[in-house]
């Protein structure tokens, strides 16, 4: 199997970073972008996408698989199925810290991740012979010395007070 035919990181990612939230105590949420394949209630969409929290007290059934997130979950009281496919998931953290993956945003109207060809990459021709230089640092005694910054205005000294 080579690069091209590869099954895609994002499920295993997914994967280890939930099992990593809950080891550490953090509460897994995944954000989605919403669309027809998405099994989801559309009352809590917003701007086209919904932020799941995926922890082990927020959901039943759970099944983090290589094509679907799926998991039952109540929302205000009612159990409700959920069903993602892994493509469309753009992110998954910690709620407490912020900590995780962000993945790329599908691009409307383009194939799936699994059949998308892998861009190519050139090598330039090396045509030019001497190639080219660029001077990061001026010589020794070229110009003036360069001006310091102007310093951050100063104001009163910052305190805390006690509030009983």
């Amino acid at each position: 199997m080579n690069a091209l035919e590869s099954t895609s990181t994002r499920p295993y990612l997914i994967r280890a970073l939930y099992e990593w939230c809950t080891d550490n105590g953090f509460t897994p949420y995944v954000a989605v972008l919403v669309d027809d394949t998405v099994q989801v209630p559309r009352e809590y969409v917003k701007n086209g996408e919904i932020v799941l929290n995926i922890s082990y007290d927020a959901t039943s059934s759970l099944k983090l698989g290589n094509e679907f997130i799926e998991f039952k979950a109540r929302f205000a009281g009612t159990a409700r199925e959920i069903m993602v496919p892994v493509n469309r998931v753009i992110a998954i953290y910690a709620r407490e810290n912020g900590q995780g993956m962000a993945f790329p945003v599908p691009v409307p109207g383009a194939p799936p991740e699994e059949t998308r060809p892998s861009p190519l990459t050139s090598v330039p021709a090396a045509t030019d012979a001497e190639g080219k230089v660029v001077q990061l640092v001026t010589p020794e005694g070229g110009s003036a010395p360069p001006e310091e910054p102007p310093r951050p205005p100063s104001g009163p000294r910052p305190a805390l007070k006690r509030v009983k």
